[in-house]
């Protein structure tokens, strides 16, 4: 079996997260008292306690979903002695997944990592007053359907395809009127439905740009080095390890379409047949089937996922 490591993004937050696996582990433990230095913030309590109203504001979700993925794979490595190379032939993240995947092979520190997406946050947030931009989610719609369907209900504002999740599952991004606009469309199209998101901003499309430029700068004072498992990126959708292009695919994804779906597509071609989820929720091991009927997904989120997986790894 071939497997790859994926990242979870934004959305998977929630109360709680990490405790079972820093009672279990000191390496968890370890993780999240790193992350806690680097960002000069308690946010393992954060994540531990709440209150939810902080845990979901991108600044502080983005940082603590990252620092669960990575102390699943420390474990892994530390207290299950599998060193990823040999779990892994590739690690791929969802949007801020992306970080968590670069930090677990080495080509990040962790408190890089960390303060990396503390600011990508932030800056993110700011791109956008509240209000303005939206994000919706179109099912039963494929990425062509819903390009078109953004060009349609554009009319001089923003709004483009932000994630392409597979199955079917579109989601788009932009100023709020054409979002709606864009729902509406969609729906034309073969759309079975349109909802809009409970987010507090428009990722992954053009009006993001004033947060590329800040990423640009932050990557470019910090040391990269080529991961230990190759990256498959979600602007490209094909592998990475040359530090000056990830950094570069980091700033293009910001304002980029997640290429999920063809990132997946992509590794089942190199052999890949299985894709175990490290971290919160089970976001990415559930849209597996709906890319790839023969592939499998795992997520490994508990002591118990942790130790039932060394059994066969």
């Amino acid at each position: 079996m071939s497997r790859a490591f994926v990242f979870p993004g934004q959305g998977s937050q929630a109360v709680g997260m990490g405790a079972d696996l820093a009672g279990g582990f000191a390496t968890a433990r370890e993780v999240f008292g790193e992350v806690d230095e680097a960002l000069k913030q308690n946010l393992s309590k954060m994540m531990r306690e709440g209150p939810e109203s902080d845990l979901v504001l991108t600044e502080n979700a983005q940082p603590a979903l990252m620092a669960v993925s990575v102390a699943v794979t420390r474990i892994l490595e530390k207290d299950g002695g599998k060193p990823l190379p040999s779990l892994a032939a590739y690690v791929a993240g969802h949007s801020l997944g992306e970080y968590s995947a670069l930090a677990a092979a080495g080509a990040l520190t962790l408190a890089d990592a960390a303060r990396l997406l503390k600011l990508r946050g932030q800056s993110m947030q700011k791109a956008v007053p509240v209000g303005v931009g939206a994000m919706a989610a179109l099912l039963g719609i494929e990425l062509e359907a819903a390009q078109e369907a953004c060009k349609e209900a554009a009319q001089g504002e923003v709004v483009a395809v932000a994630n392409d999740n597979g199955g079917g599952q579109i989601v788009v991004s932009g100023h709020k009127e054409a979002v709606e606009r864009a729902i509406e469309a969609a729906k034309s199209r073969g759309c079975k439905r349109g909802m809009m998101l409970p987010v507090s901003a428009p990722f992954h499309c053009p009006l993001m740009q004033p947060a590329a430029d800040a990423m640009k700068v932050a990557l470019e004072e910090v040391v990269l080095v080529p991961p230990r498992v190759p990256l498959v990126s979600n602007v490209l959708a094909s592998e990475l390890s040359d530090p000056a292009s990830i950094k570069q695919r980091l700033v293009e994804q910001v304002t980029g379409l997640v290429r999920w779906r063809e990132s997946v597509q992509y590794m089942k071609t190199k052999g890949v047949d299985a894709l175990v989820e490290c971290g919160t929720g089970k976001v990415l091991s559930g849209l597996v089937k709906r890319i790839d009927k023969d592939m499998t997904g795992m997520a490994l989120n508990t002591p118990a996922d942790i130790e039932a997986f060394l059994k066969t790894a």
